[in-house]
């Protein structure tokens, strides 16, 4: 018998008190109950790990456009612009996820370990199916894609290796995703939180080495940007199953549990189908927003590039946040507790908005000499730090809008945000785009305050309809 069906975690305020032993408890791996004792520890021993975990996810962003800036407008172009069209896979990842951590998260609050690791095979295997389905026709079309983006013939012709690499290898970002969400539902934060380091590391090692050929590696340019990290995240996937083979206290997967169980497969289709949808919708308006961009030129798109990479390596900390939000709500309702989930929520939130308030002002502040790092180009740095300070006037939005979403998520719940991103961003954000940009010829601008808009009225949305309390009637 398996070491996770006989121990049990302990109540989340046992052992351990006070805020450093905390840290280094949530550092190694907590052994707690989150869905007992103390709920400001509980959200600190979750958040602390996947907080971390998206600051090394981010850092795929950063190191990229950091290296990639040094060579010119038009390699950061072939970025944004790949980046938006893999921006349908992170939703197809981010849809597969949210159900996954959703449903084991919901067995492990009921104590059944062993529903929990069928649910997480059935989510790789259906990980898998999709990954070869997108990967090989959009690594065979990436020249084509590109030139559907906008690109001009000097960003497909010196773009389409970065493009191919990327978009091929597509399969990496999405079994990264949903088999650390198996990690994140069972509460298995610190697992995620160093298997995401390893191929994060690795990128960070790489990438200087492949894109100007130092030592022993061959100068391959923007292509070896792509390179090095589809080869950190796939070896970081091949970690994931290793550590999911080998089982933690929490979650083991075992030789029995290797087989299709279509029942659970049937529910997990149908969660992660509204939860695919609704990324899909939110990422779609993103390849819009680039198109509208790229009607003003390859500067305006490399601005908006720099700036939104800037953005994302303190937005995706905040996921974390709300990716603990989405654990306790599925641990909890699996536990008959609903309200200590809905409290969970709003503290989650709160300490959201502290973050990301704080983070805006400082960019709105210091936006000319954070955009330097990263570009050089004359032309781009005006349009990149005009993006970041427009951007950063919505974080106190983005910080409580993505808590509440994930929050709906992390129920079972995946139809209210679907519903809630289609209004947001396709009845509102993207003909008010058009219309700033075009319309009133504020150029790139206009989208960027579009962006704002939307992501403000989403919050808004989500705080109201959480409010009513339905999602703690759902079933999964």
């Amino acid at each position: 018998m398996s070491l996770i069906e006989t121990t049990a975690p302990l109540p989340v305020d046992a052992g351990a008190r006070g805020f450093w032993p905390s840290v280094r408890e949530a550092l190694r791996g907590s052994h707690q109950d989150y869905t007992q004792g103390n709920l400001n520890r509980a959200i600190l021993l979750l958040a602390i790990p996947m907080v971390l975990e998206m600051v090394l996810e981010s850092l795929f962003a950063v190191v990229d456009v950091f290296w990639v800036g040094r060579l010119g407008a038009n390699a950061v172009a072939t970025v944004g612009l790949t980046e938006a069209m893999l921006s349908l896979v992170f939703a197809i990842g981010l849809g597969l996820a949210i159900s996954t951590t959703a449903m084991v998260a919901r067995r492990i609050g009921e104590k059944d370990p062993e529903d929990a690791a069928i649910a997480g095979v059935q989510a790789i295997v259906l990980g898998l199916l999709i990954s070869l389905g997108v990967g090989i026709p959009t690594g065979i079309f990436a020249p084509q894609l590109l030139g559907l983006m906008g690109a001009s013939p000097a960003i497909v012709a010196g773009g389409s290796g970065y493009a191919r690499v990327a978009l091929g290898g597509c399969g990496a970002i999405v079994m990264l995703f949903l088999n650390n969400a198996i990690f994140r539902g069972a509460g298995d934060a610190a697992i995620a939180m160093r298997l995401l380091w390893v191929s994060n590391i690795i990128n960070l090692i790489l990438d200087p080495c492949l894109i100007f050929g130092l030592g022993p590696f061959p100068r391959m340019g923007v292509t070896g940007a792509a390179v090095a990290t589809l080869t950190g995240r796939s070896i970081g996937v091949l970690f994931q199953f290793y550590s999911l083979l080998k089982g933690s206290e929490r979650i083991h997967i075992l030789t029995r549990h290797l087989r299709l169980n279509l029942s659970v497969m049937g529910r997990l289709l149908r969660v992660s189908f509204t939860g695919i949808l609704q990324f899909a919708i939110a990422h779609t308006s993103w390849i819009v927003l680039v198109r509208i961009v790229s009607l003003f030129g390859a500067a305006a798109v490399a601005g908006y590039t720099v700036s939104i990479r800037i953005v994302v390596f303190f937005i995706l900390p905040a996921w974390g946040l709300s990716n603990a939000a989405a654990t306790l709500v599925g641990q909890n309702l699996g536990a008959g507790k609903p309200e200590r989930a809905a409290q969970s929520v709003w503290r989650t939130g709160l300490y959201n908005m502290i973050f990301l308030g704080t983070i805006g002002i400082f960019f709105i502040v210091f936006a000319d000499p954070v955009v330097r790092l990263f570009i050089s180009d004359p032309v781009v740095i005006p349009l990149a730090s005009l993006a970041l300070r427009t951007f950063s006037c919505g974080n106190v939005g983005y910080a409580y809008g993505m808590v509440m979403l994930q929050a709906f998520n992390g129920a079972g719940d995946t139809i209210t945000p679907t519903i809630v991103n289609f209004f947001g961003f396709w009845v509102l954000e993207l003909p008010l785009a058009w219309w700033l940009a075009v319309g009133l010829h504020l150029r790139a601008e206009g989208a960027f305050l579009a962006i704002v808009f939307s992501e403000s009225a989403i919050a808004a949305a989500g705080i109201v309809l959480f409010r009513r309390g339905r999602w703690k009637k759902q079933r999964i």
